[in-house]
């Protein structure tokens, strides 16, 4: 008796069984041979399972941001997109080449090699509409149920490239994983945040070197991949980074109103408290340069982090307290911050929190002595 191959050998053997279609062309890929095809998520939900040998833990953020980019399509029809979905088939299915048919038995499966996360983000979605639709139906809100099956619609109708190797075994798939995860080097700094013009801090800090003159005196580079060039005092990462240090006394890791969903209102009210802050910052400090250490990237945050607890202590942005809290500014003396090569030896972050405590104890001991003395802030 002939060895069964697979499931779809076994089924084929016996009564008929219920066979999901993947329309899709066979190649060879990397010496593989490979069949890609593009796919409703309804049918692609169907036909792929994890196997946790190949495949990472999840990481519940990376899922969570994923949801929230879907939501974008589903709740405000904007354009999303995603890189393919890698799937290997383990001998499972059978290719036809006259329908040009890849054909699996309902109960064959192929398994994960990249794209876990994206999968679990659109099921993570499915399920919770699927429940809240439940919810809907029980409390007879008809309304509600025809909006959310619009949106499970838009959801199974939503199509996802995808490629399955046919031929690769487990080994084969956990190199393919490492190969795809880890050599590719991702895009970073400038480059990331400019190419990512969704986020509120992404839009304001586009605005403001864009629209605002003030931004002239601190050019900033919105080319370099990562860093700033030569001829620029700011890179275009910083500035987003020093927005969210002004509004939320975070570093850019810790942002939480980095999101989607903004009204112009709030765009534009805070776009004008930014330009304030950087008119305030070029008339007390000395004439913008690189050498300046008051200038450099982490004092910059550090001074914005400083400046956010000023401006908010009457839980709202006041302009009059931030503009009095930087007369502090000509009398810093900023070669005291660091000792020795700690510029250069600590970490970005403890630079950055050195510099921050320094003002923050300079301020507390000497603005009401220097509020009063006729040469100081008065």
């Amino acid at each position: 008796m002939e060895p069964v191959q697979s499931l779809s050998e076994l089924f084929s053997s016996g009564a008929p069984g219920t066979f999901v279609e993947v329309p899709g062309y066979m190649a060879r890929t990397f010496g593989q041979t490979t069949l890609s095809a593009t796919l409703p998520m309804s049918k692609l939900f169907s036909i792929y399972e994890i196997d946790l040998e190949v495949q990472r833990q999840l990481i519940p953020k990376n899922v969570s941001r994923l949801v929230d980019y879907i939501l974008l399509y589903l709740d405000h029809g904007q354009n999303i997109y995603f890189p393919g979905i890698i799937l290997s088939a383990r001998g499972a299915g059978k290719y036809d080449s006259n329908r040009s048919s890849y054909d699996l038995q309902s109960v064959e499966k192929c398994y994960v090699v990249d794209g876990q996360h994206r999968l679990a983000a659109f099921r993570r979605v499915m399920e919770t509409l699927q429940g809240n639709m439940a919810r809907a139906k029980d409390r007879r809100e008809y309304d509600r149920v025809a909006e959310l099956t619009e949106k499970l619609r838009k959801l199974y109708d939503f199509p996802m490239s995808v490629m399955i190797y046919l031929d690769i075994h487990s080994r084969q798939e956990r190199q393919l994983f490492s190969d795809i995860n880890k050599l590719p080097r991702k895009i970073g700094g400038n480059l990331a945040s400019l190419r990512d013009q969704r986020r509120f801090y992404h839009i304001m800090a586009t605005r403001l070197v864009q629209e605002y003159p003030v931004m002239e005196k601190l050019p900033t580079d919105t080319f370099s991949e990562r860093g700033k060039g030569p001829d620029y005092l700011f890179a275009y990462s910083l500035v987003i980074e020093l927005l969210i240090a002004l509004f939320e006394g975070r570093l850019k890791s810790a942002a939480r109103n980095n999101g989607y969903h903004y009204t112009e209102v709030s765009l534009n009210e805070h776009l004008e408290q930014a330009n304030d802050y950087f008119q305030g910052m070029l008339r007390y400090l000395p004439a913008p340069d690189r050498g300046e250490l008051c200038w450099s990237e982490n004092v910059q945050i550090a001074l914005a982090l400083f400046f956010n607890e000023e401006a908010f202590k009457t839980l709202q942005f006041n302009k009059y307290s931030l503009g009095h809290a930087m007369k502090i500014l000509p009398h810093i003396d900023w070669s005291l911050i660091y000792k020795d090569e700690e510029k250069d030896r600590l970490p970005r972050r403890s630079r950055i929190m050195k510099a921050y405590q320094y003002i923050r104890d300079f301020y507390d001991k000497e603005h009401l002595f220097l509020i009063s003395d006729q040469g100081g802030i008065g």
